[in-house]
């Protein structure tokens, strides 16, 4: 018999009892306090559930909002390639909802499932009574844009205030050489669909502590909340950004006063150009009907 025969049944023992180690070791926990972000919970039409209890919330909805996401601009292209996160728009679309101050129109992807429906709809595909018919869409009155203005993967922590006693204790220097600050920074703007007027823009900003590699320096006691939170803290820090952003904004509307120009809006204004009138009056002599 060979050597290999030989062991051959210690390497099968063996395969099993580590098959039922991880078995045993997996600890899958659905609704997971670590893993969730400022955007909590869930809404269904003026309800909302397990809302974050720092929301601001409105007794009554200001009107339809759509959500735009300029994905051109080079803070989306930082946040979905080298931060490999997703788009902004779906926790917006839960913090207004939950919020109650307005009512969240679809003006994104899903727009495309919408027009397919009513083309099948035209096409006579559609069954009888699908209701699919013209003037039915509701109107947006305001949209929405997310910009994130700031965003720091290591603003600095403790490292440098413990780096003088790295070489005394091994464990402070991997603390301080693991920890580090997530901050970052975000820009909300609310625009009047009709006028093109902005109606309001709020900043927001959160700041947070990572512990990075603190998990695997003591064990599997802080493997959870430790290293496999530092997989997604960029990604809380800019959420807990933006919930600060609207929270911002919807207390800036709440007692919304419309900002007034002496003669209206978008008529000349109160800044007067040299020439403005002596042109505009040889504007309107040209345009004179003969």
């Amino acid at each position: 018999m060979s050597l290999s025969s030989s062991h051959r049944p210690a390497r099968i023992v063996l395969a099993a009892v580590t098959t039922a180690l991880l078995g045993a070791c997996s600890n899958m926990q659905m609704g997971s306090p670590d893993a969730k972000t400022t955007a909590t919970g869930s809404a269904g039409g003026a309800n909302a559930e397990n809302a974050n209890s720092q929301l601001e919330k409105c007794s009554s909805s200001l009107g339809t909002v759509a959500v735009y996401e300029d994905t051109n601009a080079p803070w989306y292209g930082y946040l979905t390639g080298q931060m490999k996160l997703g788009s902004t728009s779906p926790v917006l679309k839960l913090l207004i909802q939950q919020s109650n101050c307005f009512v969240v129109v679809d003006r994104g992807r899903a727009m495309n499932n919408m027009m397919q429906e009513r083309a099948l709809d035209q096409s006579g595909e559609l069954r009888k009574g699908s209701k699919f018919g013209k003037g039915q869409m509701v109107s947006a009155d305001y949209t929405m844009s997310p910009t994130i203005t700031f965003s720091n993967n290591n603003a600095g922590g403790m490292g440098a205030g413990l780096g003088g006693y790295s070489g005394r204790a091994g464990v402070l220097g991997a603390f301080a050489g693991s920890m580090n600050v997530k901050e970052a920074s975000t820009l909300l703007t609310l625009v009047d669909n009709r006028s093109g007027v902005q109606l309001a823009a709020a900043e927001g900003s959160a700041k947070n502590m990572d512990f990075g590699a603190m998990g695997a320096l003591f064990g599997g006691g802080l493997g959870a909340g430790g290293g496999g939170y530092a997989n997604t803290a960029e990604g809380k820090v800019i959420v807990a950004a933006f919930t600060d952003s609207y929270n911002n904004l919807v207390r800036a509307v709440r007692n919304y006063k419309a900002q007034e120009v002496k003669g209206g809006l978008g008529t000349g204004g109160q800044l007067g150009v040299q020439g403005a009138a002596e042109a505009q009056g040889s504007t309107a002599k040209r345009k004179k009907p003969q």
